[in-house]
């Protein structure tokens, strides 16, 4: 199992919080005290809820779920992209896009558009006049910035990963309207409450972000792991399941009328031995 120790949060500067003049009194259990004006986070805490949350989303992973990294501020945009990607997992990694999540047949339509406009070949861009290419180059760019971490994901993930949910408000308030899990690092300005596994830790430092989101991944990954190599025993079950199925009223006068023409072939096959057999019986009384 994926585990962090305290002193690779210590070296990672997780226990850096905010000024103290800018806190969410809702954050003072996570808060060990203050220097120089700046809230040090209780590390011990820390490393508790962050195994809390690796299980969890381990978990997630071992029953073939997914997980959507957001991380939209300048911080965590490059990493939220390389571990997600690298955990084979998708992200959003800019502006959140009000209902990606609530209203997620409308963004798929959207996802559908981009890959239409990715798709069309040169010979059909050729018989289009230079203003049509410039409008649909500028339609295909804003597509791709909103929703390339997202083009594969054909249904609702099974947990969300945030970095920061102060910046990200929108996104995880439709998560928790559609029940979905939310792990997310809280700094000492942030509301843990509407969070299901809050981790308190720096929000800001690249170090930081790297080292939880760089753990998620290979949480993610071994799950994974542990998905795929029950795969051969699933597909067994899935296997017994169909044919423990009750068959429709089609399958079934298909079936009989297979009976049937098996056992005129049988009949067929029988009748001619049985001739000869009594010829010869007769033949012989004679």
């Amino acid at each position: 199992m994926v585990s962090v120790t305290v002193k690779e949060l210590l070296e990672a500067g997780v226990h850096f919080g905010h000024q103290t003049r800018r806190w969410n009194p809702k954050m003072k259990r996570y808060i060990f005290g203050s220097r120089n004006g700046i809230y040090i986070i209780n590390l011990q805490k820390t490393a508790q809820l962050l195994r809390d949350a690796l299980s969890f989303a381990s978990e997630i992973a071992s029953r073939g779920g997914s997980v959507l990294f957001v991380g939209t501020k300048r911080q965590a945009q490059e990493v939220v992209v390389e571990e997600s990607t690298r955990s084979g997992q998708y992200y959003i990694d800019q502006r959140w896009l009000g209902g990606t999540l609530t209203n997620f047949a409308t963004i798929r339509k959207s996802i559908n558009r981009l890959k239409e406009l990715e798709e069309m070949d040169e010979e059909e861009s050729a018989k289009l006049t230079k203003k049509e290419r410039s409008r649909l180059d500028k339609e295909r760019g804003k597509l791709e910035k909103s929703l390339s971490g997202i083009k594969t994901m054909g249904k609702l993930p099974q947990a969300m990963f945030v970095v920061d949910p102060h910046k990200e408000k929108i996104a995880v308030a439709e998560a928790r309207k559609l029940g979905i899990p939310v792990i997310a690092i809280v700094d000492t300005n942030c509301d843990p409450d509407p969070i299901d596994f809050p981790i308190p830790g720096n929000d800001d430092a690249i170090r930081a972000i790297k080292l939880f989101a760089g753990s998620f991944a290979d949480a993610i990954i071994e799950g994974r792991a542990a998905w795929e190599a029950r795969k051969p025993s699933r597909e067994s079950d899935d296997q017994k399941h169909a044919a423990a199925q009750p068959r429709s009223v089609a399958d079934r006068v298909r079936a009989r009328e297979a009976r049937r023409l098996k056992v005129r072939k049988q009949a067929q096959v029988v009748e001619p031995q049985k001739v000869p057999a009594v010829a010869e019986k007769a033949g012989s009384n004679d």
